[in-house]
């Protein structure tokens, strides 16, 4: 198994790489929890159902530990955090939040271990290779437009 990549020319207007090549990951789908649960199930003696009640449970959890402020770490895959993104404020005493905060996210750090001989790895990424798509398509042209899902295509 490997990482898919298919290259792709930097056309930004304004860039110091412009016309430059790089690789951009391919996914080839999405797995959502439920295949997820399937595989656990095959390579353990827990059943799908518990499979997919503790991950809920985690998920609910997480989320009420890091709205209360709190890092969640996840031996093995990483931590999880809230970020805030804000507007300035010229003085501390103007600062408030509901005017200044805009908007919050998680952010999501995999697992750093260093080894014995100084080289660092991050969870998830351990063994991993790339490998070029087998038809790699040389995308230099602007993407076209898609419509929402469930719409009808506009023709004009």
């Amino acid at each position: 198994m490997a990482i898919l990549y298919r290259i792709h020319q930097d056309n930004r207007k304004n860039s110091v790489h412009k016309g430059k090549w790089y690789a951009r990951a391919v996914m080839n789908g999405t797995v959502g929890i439920d295949q997820i649960a399937e595989v656990m199930q095959r390579n353990s003696t827990v059943k799908k159902s518990d499979i997919l009640a503790v991950i809920t449970e985690l998920v609910e959890t997480m989320q009420d530990f890091l709205q209360n402020s709190m890092r969640v770490k996840i031996k093995g895959l990483g931590s999880f955090k809230i970020g805030l993104k804000t507007k300035a404020a010229n003085k501390p005493e103007d600062f408030n939040a509901a005017a200044n905060v805009v908007g919050m996210r998680v952010n999501f750090q995999p697992e750093l271990t260093i080894s014995k001989d100084g080289v660092r790895r991050r969870a998830l990424l351990n063994g991993a290779k790339v490998q070029e798509t087998a038809h790699n398509t040389v995308n230099s042209r602007k993407k076209k437009k898609t419509e929402p899902e469930g719409s009808t295509p506009s023709h004009a």
